[in-house]
C-alpha cells in the first residue's frame, strides 16, 4: 500500500476544515471579545478599581481603551472584516491582560504551563493569532471582499 496517496487525500479532507474552523473561531471569539470589551464600557467605575488594582497606569483610560479595542476588534474578527489588522491590538490586549492581571502566572510559564494556558487570557490570545497567523478563511468579509490574500485556501 503506497502511503504517499493516503497522505493526499488526508490533506484534501483536512484543507475543506480549514475555512469553517477559522469561521467558528472567529465567531466565537470574536463575539466573546466583544462582550467583554461591551462589560468594560458599561462598567468603567468597576473595572477602573480592577486596573488600578494590578498597577495598570492611567486605568480609566486604560479601561475604556481596551474595553474599545475589545468591542470593535471582536467584532471585526467575528464578521472576518480587516480580520488580520483586528487581531493585532486584540493580541496586545492579552499581552498586556497577562502583564498585569496575570502576571503570577506568565512568570511561572515553564514551571506551571498549566496554570499559564487555563488563565483567562490564553484562548482569546490563542484565537487572535490563529487568525493572524492563517487569515480569516474563505467564509469571511475580507475573502468575499477580496481583501485577505492569506485566506485559508
Amino acid at each position: 500500500m503506497k502511503i504517499r496517496p493516503l497522505l493526499a487525500k488526508l490533506d484534501a479532507v483536512a484543507n475543506l476544515l480549514q475555512s469553517p474552523l477559522l469561521l467558528v473561531i472567529r465567531l466565537y471569539w470574536g463575539w466573546q471579545f466583544f462582550l467583554t470589551g461591551k462589560a468594560k464600557l458599561m462598567d468603567i467605575p468597576t473595572f477602573t478599581e480592577r486596573f488600578t488594582n494590578w498597577g495598570v497606569p492611567m486605568p480609566k483610560l486604560n479601561v475604556i481603551m481596551a474595553g474599545t479595542t475589545e468591542a470593535v476588534c471582536g467584532l471585526l474578527l467575528a464578521a472576518g472584516l480587516f480580520a488580520r489588522p483586528a487581531a493585532v491590538p486584540l493580541i496586545g490586549t492579552m499581552t498586556v491582560a497577562y502583564l498585569t492581571a496575570h502576571k503570577d502566572v506568565l512568570h511561572g510559564v515553564f514551571d506551571d504551563p498549566d496554570a499559564f494556558v487555563s488563565a483567562a487570557p490564553f484562548l482569546f490570545l490563542l484565537a487572535s493569532a490563529t487568525v493572524l497567523a492563517f487569515g480569516p478563511g474563505k467564509l469571511s468579509l475580507d475573502a468575499l471582499l477580496g481583501k485577505d490574500s492569506g485566506a485559508a485556501k
